[in-house]
């Protein structure tokens, strides 16, 4: 038996044009569509280029509610095609308070809910602090027509505890919308090297150790000192790379998985059945030193 379903995703470069960016995600999922995928995952903040390498206070315009304009627009989308859309935005909750946020579309255009990121950086070329408030929702799963998913937003990528909760509360696939890059003054290419193999290799761990397929969605192009890698991924339930987009193109990419090969990998690498619950409750310390 299996239960085999299309995940597609847009690998996009995005430009100051927010309404060009949008009607190109659009595109994206239109094609995916005809590609046959019934879930779309777009990247991190598609509607403009990645904001959070400076503090401008000006920034602060590019967000909007959620739901709102841009999830209606994708809400029609989504039910035209027959798809889940998976949609990252810049969330204005109220006058001073944003979040970067993740809504999922239903199939039929149904607005499921959203998803706050939880895990939030501050690092050169990253200033996320400067603009977003931690989630406040926890750990999400959606139920879609297609399938149950659970969705999580890029640094939360670093984080085994994210990705444990959200399988545990029945999340079938682990989607990841994302904008990390190279910084173009590193001159050593083994840096480069190596940060890229550390983002797909911790991801294919949390389908590895949690039996979910795993869906990392990328940026691609220049924009200021970041070459955003792309390199857009799908592994199945063991953490196996199915597909690895260029790190240097555009693409709209559509990949079956079955997600019935979760029941096999959980019951002969049963890491669920043998956790040691009743030993964890140290992980909740900022750190252990007394």
């Amino acid at each position: 038996m299996s239960r085999k379903i299309n995940i597609g995703f847009v690998q996009m470069a995005c430009s100051d044009d927010v309404e060009a960016n949008v009607q190109k995600a659009i595109e994206g999922v239109r094609e995916a569509a005809r590609k046959g995928a019934q879930i779309v995952c777009l990247q991190e903040l598609f509607r403009s280029l990645y904001f959070c390498d400076v503090e401008d206070h000006h920034n602060f315009s590019l967000a909007e509610s959620i739901p709102g304009p841009t999830t209606d627009r994708m809400a029609e989308v989504a039910k035209e095609c027959g798809v889940v859309v998976v949609a990252s935005l810049f969330e204005k909750r109220a006058q001073g308070l944003y979040h970067n946020t993740t809504a999922v579309l239903d199939a039929d255009g149904t607005y499921l809910g959203k998803y706050r990121k939880m895990h939030i950086p501050d690092d050169p070329g990253y200033y996320e602090k400067f603009y977003f408030t931690p989630g406040d929702l926890g750990y999400k799963v959606f139920d879609t027509k297609v399938a149950k998913i659970g969705v999580l937003i890029c640094w939360d990528q670093w984080y085994p505890e994210a990705a444990r909760i959200t399988s545990l509360m029945g999340a079938e696939v682990l989607f990841y919308p994302t904008a990390i890059g190279w910084d173009t003054n590193e001159p050593d290419p083994k840096a480069n090297e190596e940060q890229y193999s550390a983002w797909q290799t911790i991801q294919r761990s949390h389908a590895i150790a949690n039996g979910v397929p795993v869906v990392a969605v990328n940026r691609v192009g220049r924009e200021a000192d970041q070459q955003f890698w792309g390199g857009s991924f799908v592994t199945n339930a063991f953490g196996s790379l199915l597909y690895v987009a260029p790190h240097d193109k555009e693409i709209v990419h559509v990949q079956e998985i079955d997600l019935d090969q979760s029941d096999r990998y959980r019951t002969t690498w049963p890491y669920f059945r043998d956790r040691r619950i009743d030993s964890y409750q140290p992980i909740t310390k900022r750190y252990i030193d007394e």
